[in-house]
């Protein structure tokens, strides 16, 4: 039944979309939070959409992606964890404000041991990921945990995306 699509306007698809709205507003507004102004942005075309155009966007997702509960549900876990994760540093970013908490971190990055840093981003990552992979390994016919267990692992691979992708950036700019 889990991997199967469900009908549009049933109530499993009300719950999914419900699901799905909630955890991609949790994302938006703990991003709104940290940088509503979108200079913290860390992915380009969430930045190029803007608020406008990426709500819209997010709403067609949502109601597309509602109608696959798999889908529905790696989403809303991997959703849920960046907006944690947003959450988590967004008040250092609203007080010391988006262009200078950006220049602040700028001028870290170019100070830190890169092998280091990169041996931290990874040492987060893989075991995050891993916690991912057991629950997928180990759930059994539970299609509920097993993506889960992937959402978890999505998280896992934006983080780690996102941030060599920011790393990139700056070491690129401070050439």
């Amino acid at each position: 039944m889990m991997d199967d699509r469900v009908p549009v306007g049933g109530r499993l698809y009300c719950f999914f979309l419900a699901l799905l709205l909630l955890s991609r507003g949790a994302d938006f507004l703990s991003t709104w939070i940290a940088t509503p102004n979108l200079v913290l942005e860390g992915n380009p075309l969430a930045r190029r959409l803007g608020w406008k155009w990426g709500s819209l966007v997010n709403l067609l997702l949502c109601g597309v992606f509602a109608s696959w509960p798999v889908a529905a549900i790696v989403i809303g876990t991997t959703s849920v964890l960046v907006a944690a994760r947003n959450f988590q540093g967004a008040w250092l970013m609203r007080s010391l404000g988006e262009e200078n908490y950006r220049d602040w971190y700028v001028l870290q990055m170019q100070h830190a041991n890169l092998p280091i840093y990169l041996f931290c981003l990874l040492g987060q990552t893989l075991l995050t990921g891993g916690v991912g992979a057991a629950l997928m390994y180990f759930c059994g016919d539970s299609l509920v945990a097993f993506a889960v267990g992937f959402g978890i692992i999505g998280y896992a691979l934006a983080v780690t995306f996102y941030t060599s992708l920011s790393l990139w950036r700056i070491r690129r700019g401070a050439r």
